[in-house]
C-alpha cells in the first residue's frame, strides 16, 4: 500500500473517531498536521504522533528513520504557518524547530515514552528534528 493511501484512510479514521485511530498508530497521540506544499504549493494533510510536553505540542520528523526529513518538514520550513486537528479541535499554529541542546534533551524523553523514535533514531546517521506547535492566538 503507497503512503498516501495509507494516509488518507488514517485521516478518514481519526476525522471519524475524534482524533482516536487504530492500526500502527493505535496507543500513540495522533494529530493531523495540514501544511502547503514547499514547491507544489497543494494543501497537505499528514497524520503524526506528537509528544505533548508541558503546555506544548512537539511533532518528530523521523519519517520512520529514513536517510531524510519528511516532506512534510520542508514544508513548514518554508511556511511556518500549519493547521492543525488535535481531537475535535481545529486551529493554526507556528511551527518552530527545536535548536541544540533543548532538542537532545527532548528526544530522549520522546524515546522513553515512545520508543519506537529510539529506534527510528539508530536507524539513520540524520539528526531527527523535533518541532513545536505554538498555537496562533
Amino acid at each position: 500500500m503507497d503512503i498516501n493511501e495509507m494516509n488518507r484512510g488514517v485521516i478518514e479514521e481519526f476525522r471519524t473517531n475524534d482524533g482516536k485511530v487504530g492500526g500502527q498508530f493505535e496507543g500513540f497521540p495522533i494529530l493531523l498536521l495540514k501544511t502547503i506544499g514547499a514547491k507544489s504549493g497543494e494543501a497537505r494533510t499528514n497524520p503524526l504522533a506528537y509528544f505533548p510536553d508541558g503546555n506544548r505540542i512537539i511533532i518528530i520528523a523521523s519519517f520512520a528513520g529514513a536517510e531524510k526529513n519528511p516532506p512534510w518538514y520542508h514544508n513548514l520550513l518554508k511556511n511556518t504557518e500549519v493547521g492543525v486537528e488535535l481531537g475535535t479541535e481545529s486551529y493554526q499554529a507556528c511551527a518552530n524547530v527545536i535548536g541544540e541542546p533543548e532538542r537532545t534533551e527532548v528526544y530522549a524523553k520522546v524515546a522513553a515514552a515512545m520508543p519506537v523514535f529510539a529506534d527510528y533514531q539508530e536507524k539513520t546517521a540524520r539528526v531527527i528534528p523535533l518541532i513545536v506547535l505554538d498555537k496562533i492566538a
